[in-house]
């Protein structure tokens, strides 16, 4: 019996260390990383018939309206920004710079470089490491790769004049990604606040809403992709203190012309857009107005953007560029981002941009948001919120 009491007590001791260590932010450096790296003219072209700056704009209410939204027919690009968008990564992308220098060059948007315009001040891009020695992660392979390059590319598309900083960490596992987050607070907020985006998840799991505290740095507000599972939940979407994002697919004529848009799932990979009620987060106050929907439980997504076949620019592992279209959350995770910036409410906390997101929803939803009424991640889209993609899609700025 004792050999037992004292076998239960260590396994006690043992669990709540490891809790103990989860509520309390880990420290790890933060090294600013030299990224200039050499511009090489890519061999390919955007592909035909992918989404643009110019035609999401276009649809969302960013930019001046052109009958149809038609992909060639829309040349203006959004504007504006502030701050700082910092975006967390798994692993080491070596040529980031250069796929957002030719990424913005094809779009005829502004160049984001490491190089200041100013000596002395913060320039439009940097890296950080996030790693224990202070030194780059492995390079990441694989969709970990591309993800780098789209997030900030995404997040210039839509907010060009916000300064990018990408944290890179070890891996996008849980918890090492955590440190991308940690030291993306500390650079944010040293650069005087802003957001932070997150495009990676996991499912979900008890004892997630440890790591919350994560996303409560004052003067930040995080954005978190649903994920691409479909149905349930996954964390840190789930986290009350993210604004969670699904994905949604835009529907053309064959003149090209914008018909529709319908929340996203690939059927021929069988991922799509994932949301539902969380297993272990209750619902936020600012779920109140959603809570026949919701009940007692973290709601998600909260809102969701275009994730289906978006153009980018990547340089794959043999350090070949490659122009493609692609499909995921992690597009509409940074899309959002940028909007949240670039409307410019200067929320201080993730809660607040939810309060703004919520109670506008409640005074003017239909002049907001778009209501996603196809679709279906294992619960069915629904007029007003849902768990397919939240309250829907934006309508221009206000109420952002």
């Amino acid at each position: 019996m004792r050999k037992f009491l004292l076998l239960i007590t260590l396994l006690t001791t043992a669990l709540l260390s490891q809790y103990s260590e989860a509520t309390t932010l880990q420290a790890v450096p933060c090294t600013l990383a030299s990224t200039a790296t050499p511009i090489n003219p890519p061999l390919t072209s955007p592909p035909a018939g992918a989404e643009t700056p110019q035609s999401i704009g276009c649809v969302y209410g960013l930019t001046p309206y052109v009958p149809g939204c038609s992909i060639n027919s829309t040349t203006i690009p959004p504007s504006g920004g502030w701050g700082v968008i910092a975006v967390t990564e798994g692993g080491h992308d070596p040529h980031a710079e250069e796929e957002l220098a030719i990424f913005s060059a094809a779009f005829n948007l502004a160049q984001c470089t490491s190089t200041p315009a100013i000596p002395g001040q913060q320039p439009c891009f940097s890296v950080y490491y996030a790693t224990q020695n202070g030194l780059a992660p492995p390079d990441a392979t694989g969709r970990d790769l591309r993800e780098h390059a789209l997030d900030i590319e995404m997040v210039h598309a839509i907010a060009p004049n916000a300064k990018i900083v990408m944290i890179e960490a070890d891996s996008f596992d849980q918890p090492t990604i955590f440190n991308a987050v940690y030291c993306a607070n500390q650079i944010v907020t040293q650069l005087g606040g802003g957001i932070v985006s997150n495009s990676w998840s996991s499912s979900e799991y008890s004892g997630e809403n440890a790591y919350d505290s994560y996303f409560q740095t004052p003067g930040i507000v995080y954005t978190a992709s649903s994920g691409d599972f479909l149905a349930p939940a996954r964390y840190p979407s789930s986290s009350p203190h993210v604004v969670s994002v699904g994905a949604t697919s835009f529907v053309r004529d064959n003149q090209g012309q914008f018909v529709k848009e319908t929340s996203w799932y690939s059927p021929n990979s069988g991922k799509g857009t994932s949301g539902g009620p969380s297993q272990y987060e209750p619902r936020p106050s600012q779920q109140d107005s959603v809570m026949k929907i919701v009940g007692n439980a973290r709601g998600t997504p909260d809102v969701a953007a275009i994730g289906a076949n978006i153009a980018f620019y990547h340089i794959n592992e043999s350090s070949v560029g490659i122009w493609e279209s692609s499909d995921g959350t992690s597009f509409a995770a940074p899309i959002m981002a940028a909007i949240i910036n670039v409307a410019n409410s200067r929320a201080a906390s993730s809660q607040d941009e939810l309060s703004i997101i919520y109670n506008g929803a409640v005074k003017n939803y239909h002049a907001y948001w778009h209501d996603i009424l196809e679709g279906n991640n294992g619960y069915q889209a629904l007029q007003g919120y849902d768990f397919v993609a939240g309250l829907g899609t934006p309508l221009g700025y206000n109420g952002k």
